[in-house]
């Protein structure tokens, strides 16, 4: 149970806050004055510190100051129901706060923050407890030692410590946001926020308003002023998926920010400072874009600072069984009753199928075939729902079969070759038990014992 100071200067006591959605438990210390929370610090391991807002006598950044001056290295929330100015945010998280809530939130929200703060802190500490630098934490996002992986690897390590905006491309699922998260981490400004959005994903004015935030009242339904993602990146990385999404009237606001390194709300005349390194994302062909007036030629330019191609997994199939062995540790880490290896049938057809989905089709794939193949320990190729010509493939090589000068394992292959024609009668069958065996010529009964001692799944 992690335990949270709670500077109110109206609070007394302590008790448990139960989160409303998780098995997390906080438990809050109160105190009603500064004095007596340095001496809460003190004698209580602290996960977290929230400051309710105002406290008298010190203003916000005097209080984050005291805080720091005690010793304390801890996430700090600062939280203000009654609303700050709009450039306060900035100021406060320049100072070394975690977050700055400049408007009303239910205390479940606030104690959802907390979690999250000291989730971060956590990873960060365990990290450095372990001796893993950032650099290793980004080389564990990005599996495979192909020659293309390799030359990604490369352009990270060159890049990261430097401002310049990075543009990766690639197809649909080959990890473009990956590849963003491990440029992050390798950088200078890993211990800050990453946060990412789809620019595809939301209507034009709600895209505008989550980028750059808005004060209150700036348009209907603007309750209350709302800091965006730029500001909430101050210091650390913004990464912009599916830019070519963007509409051009935003277009042009975002090559503002680039150039001038500035933002304004929506409603506000104030500018405000920014430090982010921004890295965008698409799988559109840009140029293109910019040649159909899309995209704007100049914004294009200007996010092109250093290209990153992501490859296609077709264009690295020596990473496939890696990839696939990644993929399975982390599904077991979260299902421990799916851990599964996968048989050299399912690896041989992995290596002969294009994966056009990429690398999040495999992940899918391993996915389904872990869920859906029972008590087994071993994924066979009829686990996997691929095109029925990849499975047809198989048996195409069987009319020139030969015995090799080093010997062949019989058994072992009769017993891949049987198993497969079960799986693919199946298949053929819609799962009818009595059809597949009347496809091969057996009993049902016949049919039933082979499924069991060949351990298919039926």
């Amino acid at each position: 149970m992690n335990t949270v100071l709670w500077i109110d200067e109206s609070a007394t006591g302590s008790r448990h806050v139960y989160l409303k959605d998780g098995p997390e438990r906080l438990q809050v210390l109160f105190a009603a004055s500064l004095s007596v929370a340095f001496e809460l610090l003190k004698a209580h391991s602290i996960g977290a510190v929230l400051v309710h807002l105002p406290i008298a006598d010190s203003n916000a950044p005097e209080v984050l100051r005291q805080i720091h001056d005690e010793g304390c290295r801890v996430p700090v929330v600062l939280y203000e129901p009654a609303g700050g100015a709009v450039s306060k945010a900035l100021e406060l998280t320049q100072g070394g706060a975690f977050q700055y809530v400049s408007h009303p939130v239910k205390p479940e929200e606030l104690c959802e923050l907390l979690s999250v703060a000291i989730r971060h802190h956590g990873l960060h500490r365990e990290a450095q407890r372990d001796g893993k630098t950032e650099q290793a934490s980004s080389r564990n996002l990005l599996v495979g030692s192909s020659g293309p992986m390799r030359e990604v690897v490369e352009i990270i390590d060159l890049v990261a410590n430097r401002r310049s905006t990075v543009l990766i491309t690639g197809e649909t699922g080959t990890g473009k946001e990956v590849a963003a998260r491990a440029l992050h981490l390798s950088s200078s400004r890993s211990g800050s926020r990453m946060v990412a959005i789809n620019c595809a994903a939301l209507p034009d004015h709600l895209l505008e308003a989550e980028l750059f935030g808005h004060t209150k009242g700036a348009f209907t339904g603007a309750i209350n002023a709302r800091v965006g993602l730029f500001e909430q990146a101050h210091r650390g990385t913004i990464f912009l998926d599916e830019i070519g999404e963007m509409p051009l009237p935003l277009q042009a606001k975002l090559l503002r920010v680039l150039q001038e390194r500035e933002i304004q709300r929506i409603g506000s005349s104030e500018p405000l400072s920014i430090d982010v390194r921004v890295i965008a994302a698409s799988n559109a062909n840009l140029l293109e874009a910019v040649a159909n007036r899309r995209f704007r030629e100049d914004l294009y330019y200007r996010l092109n600072v250093v290209a990153l191609r992501m490859p296609a997994l077709r264009d690295r199939p020596s990473d496939v069984p890696e990839l696939a062995e990644h993929f399975l540790r982390k599904i077991a880490e979260h299902e421990p009753a799916w851990r599964k290896q996968l048989s050299q049938q399912a690896v041989d057809l992995f290596l002969k199928y294009s994966w056009p989905g990429n690398v999040r089709q495999l992940e899918h794939a391993l996915e389904s075939a872990c869920a859906l193949s029972g008590s087994r320990s071993v994924l066979y190729p009829g686990d996997f729902d691929l095109p029925a010509e990849v499975h047809a493939s198989e048996f195409g090589s069987l009319s020139s079969l030969d015995v090799p000068e080093s010997g062949i394992n019989f058994e072992e292959l009769m017993t891949g070759i049987e198993r497969r024609l079960l799986e693919r009668a199946l298949a053929k069958s819609g799962g009818n038990k009595a059809r597949a065996a009347s496809m091969l010529h057996m009993k049902r009964t016949t049919l039933l014992s082979k499924f069991k001692s060949l351990e298919v799944c039926a």
